[in-house]
């Protein structure tokens, strides 16, 4: 540190990237110049208030010692006064301090200085995000408070290294925006180019972070491309791996660019349990994607082309309960899915209280109604069904994995299984085709990136994932140095 004001201040703002949410005050007390250094999303301000520039307010009426003014005027126990701090180790030490919410006072031409301690980390109340459930880790969710927001990231990364950049969007919102990323692993080149999407986009308003979603897609594919989290823990392990995150006044929904799609193959429940339990329940989720797009169209392609490949007892129980139906299979599988999703819609909307008892009644009793009825077969309603369940084994994919399911049911009606093969190579095609700001899309098994594959479908523990994904082409690879004879 310096010996003057100005120059302590200067020094500060730029080991902390000038980021917007720092505050620098210069004051004179008895024509001795003080500078207060904070940062103000971390910080109670009424604590502030009463515990520094009150006493400051007082001191202007009274005598004071300008050799020693800041003992003088600061009467706390939450007070540490540093003494010459000359070495880049306290450098940053009192960085890391002032990052945990504290607040650099120093006087000029003295090289001892004084911390107080006025942090105030806001956080949710012990409630988990309704979209993010875990069993184990962190229940903290983000808010609409940007600052709050801010602030919780923050206190998961108390390093000068974190760097943001803020916007204004929106002529008639004026949303705040900011574009958050780890100096030093996340690629420079990805932020600048994010950075100059959100100030190109013009737009009246911005009332939530979905509506910039589109501003940062490279292609109108029906492929997800940016990823979206509720929790501070999520967001902070993303940017440690090199992503960047973007938040928005208003929304506690994080966006995370770039993205992978086997992302939302992961969940945060996967790192705070077993490796070998997470590994089976990826297979799962797998699973589940596969049984929610393509079982309805499968199941309809067997009945209607392909009903000689089943074995005969199947055939022959499929054939009694779907005799007399006044629909064809097609018409009726779309009947049956256009009812659940009706329900679904409703449920999604009444008040708590009743949609527990509609999702009850839709689809027990008109379910079996409509079986006992002879409108619907029951192994119809079984398939659309279990179909739906599935998605939400993946429920950051449901709206996509949705539209590929009625996409392989009217395939599987008119093409039959061929069809239904062709289309999921197209796809995995397509997909493999996308590259998202430099990153492949299904990384790391299309390019196969060996490195990568440690948290996979198949997770490595902790320790033996020692590099940062390569596929984001982070700066610094090495997040773990292992020496395991010692």
């Amino acid at each position: 540190m310096f010996f003057y004001c100005q120059e302590n201040i200067d020094f500060l703002k730029k080991e902390m990237h000038n980021n917007a949410d720092i505050v620098h005050k210069i004051i004179f007390v008895k024509n001795t110049k003080i500078g207060i250094f904070y940062v103000k999303t971390l910080i109670d301000e009424k604590l502030l208030s009463s515990i520094v520039f009150e006493p400051f307010t007082k001191c202007l009426i009274e005598e004071v010692n300008s050799k020693s003014i800041v003992a003088n005027i600061l009467n706390t126990a939450d007070m540490e006064v540093v003494e010459n701090a000359t070495t880049k180790k306290q450098d940053d030490q009192i960085i890391l301090n002032i990052l945990k919410g504290q607040v650099a006072i120093f006087v000029e031409g003295e090289n001892s200085f004084i911390l107080v301690d006025v942090k105030n980390f806001p956080a949710r109340n012990p409630e988990e995000p309704p979209t993010s459930a875990v069993i184990y880790g962190p229940r903290v969710g983000f808010t609409e408070s940007i600052e709050t927001n801010l602030a919780m990231i923050r206190k998961k990364l108390p390093t000068k290294n974190f760097a943001f950049k803020d916007f204004i969007v929106g002529k008639y919102t004026q949303t705040k925006i900011f574009l958050t990323y780890i100096d030093g692993i996340a690629d420079i080149k990805i932020v600048n180019k994010i950075a100059k999407k959100i100030e190109a986009i013009n737009i009246d308003g911005v009332v939530d972070s979905y509506y910039i979603i589109s501003f940062l897609k490279k292609d109108n594919y029906i492929f997800k491309q940016v990823g979206v989290a509720e929790k501070p823990d999520v967001i902070t392990a993303k940017m440690l791996e090199g992503r960047i995150a973007i938040l928005v006044d208003g929304s506690p929904i994080v966006l995370t660019i770039p993205f992978m799609v086997f992302e939302d193959i992961q969940n945060s429940n996967d790192y705070y349990t077993n490796n070998v339990y997470t590994t089976f329940i990826r297979i799962i989720r797998l699973l589940g994607i596969l049984v929610s797009t393509v079982a309805p169209g499968i199941y309809l392609s067997l009945r209607l082309y392909h009903y000689k490949i089943l074995p005969l007892k199947f055939l022959i129980t499929i054939s009694n309960t779907t005799e007399g139906l006044p629909f064809t299979p097609f018409v009726e599988l779309i009947f049956i899915l256009v009812l659940f999703q009706i329900l679904y819609e409703v449920s999604m909307r009444l008040p708590r209280y009743l949609s527990l008892a509609t999702s009850i009644v839709g689809a027990l009793i008109l379910g079996q109604t409509g079986v006992n009825a002879g409108l619907i077969s029951p192994p119809g309603v079984v398939i659309i069904a279990v179909s739906i369940i599935a998605i939400y084994t993946v429920s950051d994919q449901a709206p996509q994995l949705t539209i590929l399911r009625a996409l392989f049911l009217l395939i599987g009606g008119t093409i039959g299984i061929l069809g239904i093969v062709g289309t999921l190579v197209f796809l995995v095609d397509e997909m493999a085709t996308i590259n998202n700001y430099g990153v492949p899309y299904l990384s790391p098994y299309a390019p196969r990136i060996k490195q990568d594959l440690k948290d996979g479908v198949f997770k490595k523990s902790t320790i033996e994932m020692n590099t940062r994904p390569k596929s984001l082409n982070n700066k610094n690879v090495v997040r773990l140095k292992n020496d395991r004879e010692n």
